[in-house]
């Protein structure tokens, strides 16, 4: 869980999601459209994408993408 709080720390607004999930692009898309300069995270890019995964899976997230914080 130190992992996404290292991310998510003096952001505030984070995404966690996949470059593959639609639902993660639609949130994309509406949070973009209220003009919020989202700070995003793409799981499938990162090195570290599958230990963030479950990161945010221990923090009760299930499904854990696409994550909003």
């Amino acid at each position: 869980m130190d992992i996404v709080n290292r991310l998510v720390e003096q952001r505030p607004l984070v995404i966690f999601s996949r470059s593959s999930c639609c639902i993660s692009h639609s949130v994309m898309q509406l949070i973009n459209s209220y003009g919020a300069n989202a700070t995003i995270y793409q799981l499938d890019d990162m090195s570290n994408g599958q230990e963030v995964d479950k990161a945010l899976q221990r923090l009760g997230l299930k499904p854990s993408i696409p994550a909003v914080l």
